[in-house]
């Protein structure tokens, strides 16, 4: 991904905000605003803040679990098919 083609002023922002749904709907690559030169934030499409938003959650619960076997709060395979089977 090239941020250099994505950077834009907030004025730019501001007076083609139609235009620029349309291509972030299109092209799910983000812009990034700046204000007085510095970057300020970034506009993404709805789709893409979703998914973003789905992985971190399936990230947290990675680290969640990572986190338990740490502590030793885990059970083995084995153990847990033999609870099912009986």
């Amino acid at each position: 991904m090239n941020f250099s083609t994505q950077i834009k002023p907030i004025s730019y922002l501001k007076s083609h905000t139609a235009e620029m749904a349309k291509e972030l709907a299109k092209t799910r690559q983000p812009v990034i605003i700046t204000q007085n030169g510095e970057a300020k934030f970034v506009v993404i499409d709805v789709h893409s803040y979703e998914q973003q938003e789905e992985t971190l959650s399936l990230l947290k619960i990675l680290a969640l679990g990572q986190h338990e076997i740490e502590q030793g709060l885990f059970r083995s395979a084995t153990e847990v098919f033999s609870d099912l089977d009986k």
